[in-house]
């Protein structure tokens, strides 16, 4: 299993702070916003993972990231020249993907629990998988209305009358079915290749199925000003309770057997003094 992060898109909600950098590029608390989805494909098992930016970030992301050894991933980067749908992040990965199962997530969309992912990628076969989000008005996001069995029954974007209470986040699962899928279909009234387009040429083909996130999970979106504060704030509050970091790279690649002790230690010699840094020289030091 591979995995993208798509992290393009203008930013226009979060203007005048996306002059200076990328939306993912923005602090959530303590860490940029892009290590949050990076750290939901790391534990969830997927070490190759590409990012997808606009012309313009494309530097400064590889400056950021590097190549993804330093967590004992494959990080590459490729560009979407302009933002024209979700979708669109398959043909512009489809050397990436390579025939591939493939994991996307969104670069602003942060996950805090046991969502389920990792279970799904261990597991998965064929299909495309989505997941089901809990909320009290589901007539603002893709809703999917789902049988006993998780098979997906309907998806629809934004109802008037929806038929769950579940809403569909930026994370999906696909077999290599994607690509074609997404090669095939004609660009929304918004010129833009639709995610839900997607989802729905799985569920014509009863091959689209729905991973429930467990009771405890937190979904946010971070893509305004005011949902950018609630995230910040989500995880300090976590953090200063916990005593934890949560999407902490280095961490979750230790934790997984990516990379050693004698590895992160090497990596953290090269830091700054800042909390980031004591943080994991206590953790080396439990080991």
């Amino acid at each position: 299993m591979r995995g993208i992060v798509l992290a393009g898109g203008a930013g226009s909600r979060l203007y005048p702070l996306t002059r200076v950098a990328s939306k993912q590029l923005q602090p959530v608390y303590d860490k940029p916003m892009i290590y949050y989805p990076l750290s939901t494909l790391m534990s969830a098992g997927i070490r190759e993972v590409l990012l997808i930016t606009t012309p313009e970030d494309v530097a400064r992301f590889e400056y950021l990231l590097g190549d993804g050894s330093q967590w004992g991933i494959e990080l590459s980067y490729a560009v979407q020249p302009e933002p024209k749908g979700i979708a669109q992040a398959f043909l512009v990965g489809e050397e990436f993907i390579a025939n591939t199962p493939v994991t996307l997530i969104l670069g602003d969309n942060i996950f805090y629990g046991r969502i389920g992912l990792e279970q799904v990628v261990a597991e998965f076969r064929f299909g495309a998988y989505v997941f089901g989000y809990p909320v009290a008005d589901p007539e603002r996001y893709g809703v999917v209305d789902f049988n006993s069995d998780g098979k997906a029954l309907s998806i629809e974007e934004k109802p008037e009358k929806p038929k769950s209470r579940y809403a569909v986040p930026g994370l999906y699962v696909y077999d290599e079915q994607v690509v074609g899928i997404a090669r095939n279909m004609a660009p929304s009234p918004r010129g833009e290749l639709e995610i839900t387009d997607v989802n729905r040429a799985y569920l014509a083909n009863g091959q689209l199925h729905v991973q429930l996130f467990d009771r405890g999970v937190a979904w946010l979106d971070s893509g305004t000003h005011d949902s950018l504060l609630e995230a910040a704030n989500f995880i300090a509050t976590i953090e200063h309770r916990q005593g934890i970091k949560i999407a902490c790279l280095e961490e979750i690649a230790l934790e997984r057997g990516y990379v050693d002790v004698d590895h992160v230690a090497r990596v953290v010699s090269e830091m700054p003094n800042s909390g980031y840094r004591a943080y994991l020289e206590a953790l080396l030091a439990q080991q």
